[in-house]
């Protein structure tokens, strides 16, 4: 009797303990590791999906297994590597392995969706049978064992293959194209048959002679690159010398419009970092790379060669970008170098055109694979480089669960694929640069632009002395001189806001009321294109009010800077200025972030403004100035890694201007000039940077002195949330020695999000080995909770304490 380990989808008491059914005759065949499958669970009639684990011959279980009752897939979607490493980051992410199971799946394969059988070998008699005349064979809950059996072996035999297709959404596009049933000889034959002056006739078949064997061809190729008109191609079908067919066409992700590039002579830096990563790829070593280079040290090229290094060998690769600066330029790089085998993985991207990436990876179509944050489950094989770019950016940490962080997957895939990780950053993280100090990843430091060119000059405007302060708006005459003098030389500028929206909050000038979120403790923010109060926590929108809801005054005021308020100012002090906005608003629509970027490149705009997303990945040559408002925003945050983000920024934006033959030009605005991380931001020194934040850190005990685990609670009622809080601190004492440092119940820096309380304890530790198993006992005990309202999160090594 064959026995299948399974993990179950129960959400109301889930567990990674594998559950065992039997695998009944008729699918013995069937069932692999990697399958979803539909099995009973519990007493009643109730039907669950699971993914089977593993399938062995025999159970230790003395009772009667229950069998299971359907596959839901015909072949694995996940590999053996995966289901592995499912295993181990449901450990390291105190997270349930069933979350991470989907985690790894298209958002497509977690929908509602019909499987389609689509044929290989079309005159297959076995095929022909199962399709009945149709194009395609759907496969539904009704349809009995022996044929699932049959699609199998046909699956096997590389006769047929199966595609997913979410419900009411057009995944699929299908297109008209062209082939024939006639062989070579006949198609010369019907060629002399034809009349001389039937020329796109005798063109479409001596293509077809040529081409036969990468037929089916679609009519707008035919059309487009070889003159074949369609009312030929109507012809031939009529005297049965092609037949039309409509073909599934595979989307290319939006924005992405590369030229070919070929590689580039390298610099003595750029050929030490591709000498090293290639001996590792070449020996099958998983060592640790962390490249720091300084902005415009030509990292992106190293990352290009030492990909082709693993090509050679045979190998694939993984690349992943941040979100917020995977850019079209730095897709279209790559795309650009290595053409149709790549494949592109991100958030803007519709679910057909993710599922449509995700099918070339897994079908082995594509060698290397761009994305971010969950990329890093992309389902290649023989990975030979993978390779994590601006390592240093907290979007590569997933906020919920399973809450991993893609650095920590890459350097376990690493390991199993036995292939070097590269992680690259002009600003590495503290963590990476203090691994490096170890010896446990080999620094690689690339201190000169490629050209040679000078890194900008960057100037501090200290926004408290008088003759700024004076300024009405938020333009200092520093500024406002500097993108003078850029207009006037028809070169381009990059403005950065560190805020978005048009003013932060609306108060009452005559009693100081502030305008409220009714669910969460923040004040309600002003978008002017909108005309509404928004929340940016929860989504709670309303009108905005004429009079003081408190006082019933009409002196209400709006205060703070954004995005929409700078453009204004921009258009008042330079109206003949073309200026472009890019923040979360006007990046919203599919496509927006690259037509932005794209219209700026060809020159169509003078200015560029935007929020954090414009700091990082550009490339633009005539960009000779940069100019930062509100350089300390991210200072005045309450978290230990405020100073680290606002160096990383401030570096990064500044990075922009004077990438080419023209200097560059920062200027900085700031109410803290003294501050060391923009003194040192300011000169691009990382190094006295990282040995005083690295003193800091050592004197409050963080990362990377410290590991640190963060446990919130939630609640709608503030004292159930609070005794709950008390009862996990108890219970984490008992299991941690007298050298740990624990912090806490304390509320949240904005303590009510969606109606809901929230309460955090701290522990920072070096060396607790009962820690572990506590907060698995934890995370097992506190599910019932869930029942009565209760959200308890554990992360490790969050990216933000509030």
């Amino acid at each position: 009797m064959a026995v299948a380990e399974i993990i179950v989808d129960v959400p109301t008491m889930q567990t990674n303990r594998p559950f065992e059914y039997m695998i009944p005759d008729t699918l013995s065949d069937v069932v692999v590791p990697g399958m979803r499958v539909e099995v009973p669970f519990g007493r009643g009639k109730r039907k669950i999906q699971g993914f089977v684990m593993k399938v062995k011959d025999q159970s230790d279980f003395q009772g009667k297994l229950k069998p299971i009752s359907r596959v839901i897939d015909l072949k694995p979607v996940l590999s053996t590597e995966m289901l592995d490493l499912s295993s181990w980051l449901a450990d390291r992410t105190y997270s349930f392995q069933i979350s991470c199971l989907q985690t790894m799946l298209p958002s497509v394969m977690r929908a509602k969706y019909k499987q389609f059988v689509i044929p290989v070998v079309a005159d297959d008699p076995e095929v022909m049978n199962l399709l009945q005349g149709k194009p395609t064979f759907e496969i539904t809950n009704q349809i009995d064992d022996e044929t699932v059996k049959l699609i199998n072996r046909l699956r096997k035999d590389e006769k047929v293959d199966i595609q997913y297709v979410v419900e009411n959404q057009a995944v699929q596009v299908k297109r008209q194209a062209v082939t024939t049933d006639l062989n070579v000889i006949q198609l010369h034959e019907a060629k002399s048959q034809l009349r001389a002056n039937a020329k796109s006739q005798i063109k479409l078949l001596e293509f077809l002679a040529d081409n036969l064997n990468d037929l089916p061809v679609e009519f707008n190729v035919l059309e487009k690159d070889y003159g074949i008109s369609r009312a030929a191609i109507k012809t031939a079908e009529k005297n049965k010398l092609v037949k039309v067919v409509e073909v599934t066409k595979l989307r290319k992700p939006v924005g992405i419009t590369p030229e070919k590039t070929t590689k580039l002579a390298l610099t003595d830096e750029q050929q030490v970092a591709v000498d090293q990563i290639t001996e590792s790829i070449e020996n099958q070593t998983p060592q640790t790379f962390l490249i720091e280079g300084v902005t415009g040290s030509g990292k992106t090229e190293v990352y290009l060669q030492t990909i082709e290094k693993a090509l050679q060998q045979d190998k694939t690769a993984l690349m992943l970008v941040p979100e917020i600066s995977l850019t079209p330029q730095m897709v279209n790089r790559v795309v650009g170098r290595f053409g149709d085998q790549v494949a592109v993985l991100h958030s803007g991207l519709s679910n057909g055109e993710r599922y449509d990436e995700w099918t070339r990876i897994e079908n082995h179509d594509v060698k290397v694979v761009v994305g971010a944050r969950s990329a890093v489950f992309a389902p290649l094989n023989h990975i030979g480089l993978i390779i994590i770019d601006e390592e240093h950016e907290a979007s590569y940490k997933q906020d919920d669960n399973p809450r991993y962080h893609a650095r920590d997957v890459a350097l376990w895939r690493a390991q199993v694929n036995k292939c070097p990780v590269v992680l690259g950053s002009a600003t590495p993280s503290l963590e990476s640069r203090a691994r490096a100090e170890k010896g446990v990843y080999k620094l690689i430091r690339m201190k000169k632009r490629i050209n040679n060119q000078v890194l900008p000059h960057v100037h501090i405007v200290d926004m408290r002395d008088a003759e700024n302060s004076a300024v009405k708006g938020d333009f200092s005459p520093a500024l406002k001189a500097g993108l003078e003098k850029t207009l006037a030389d028809h070169n381009q500028a990059i403005v950065l806001l560190n805020r978005r929206g048009y003013s932060s909050f609306m108060m009452c000038r005559e009693c100081g009321f502030v305008l409220k979120c009714p669910n969460c403790d923040v004040s309600l923010t002003y978008h002017k294109d909108l005309g509404k109060m928004k929340c940016h926590y929860c989504g709670h929108e309303e009108p905005v009010p004429k009079i003081c809801p408190n006082c019933h005054s009409t002196k209400i005021g709006f205060y703070g800077t954004g995005t929409q308020n700078i453009e204004q100012q921009l258009n008042d002090l330079f109206p003949e200025a073309r200026v472009l906005r890019m923040d979360v608003d006007t990046t919203r629509r599919k496509g927006a972030h690259a037509k932005i970027l794209k219209q700026f490149g060809q020159h169509k705009a003078d200015i560029l403004l935007g929020t954090q997303m414009i700091a990082k990945g550009l490339d633009f040559p005539d960009v000779t100035l940069v100019g930062v408002i509100n350089a300390d925003t991210t200072l005045s945050l309450a978290d230990f890694r405020a100073s680290e983000r606002t160096f990383q920024l401030l570096t990064q934006v500044s990075g922009r201007a004077g990438r080419a033959e023209k200097t560059g030009h920062v200027i900085i605005q700031t109410f803290n000039p003294d501050h060391y991380a923009i003194k040192d931001a300011a000169k691009q020194d990382y190094e006295t940077f990282f040995k005083q934040e690295m003193y800091l850190r050592h004197q409050s005990n963080y990362t990377p002195y410290y590991f640190t685990t963060l446990i919130s609670v939630a609640n709608q009622d503030e004292g159930k949330t609070l005794k709950q809080s008390y009862w996990l601190k108890k219970q984490l004492q008992t299991a941690l020695s007298k050298d740990a440092i624990l912090l806490g119940p304390s509320p949240t820096m904005i303590s009510r999000k969606q109606n809901k309380y929230y309460y955090q304890i701290i522990v920072k530790y070096k060396h607790e080995p009962q820690l572990h198993q506590r907060l698995l006992e934890i995370l097992n005990e506190t599910q019932a909770d869930a029942k009565n309202g209760f959200t308890i999160a554990i992360d490790n090594e969050p990216q933000h304490i509030d």
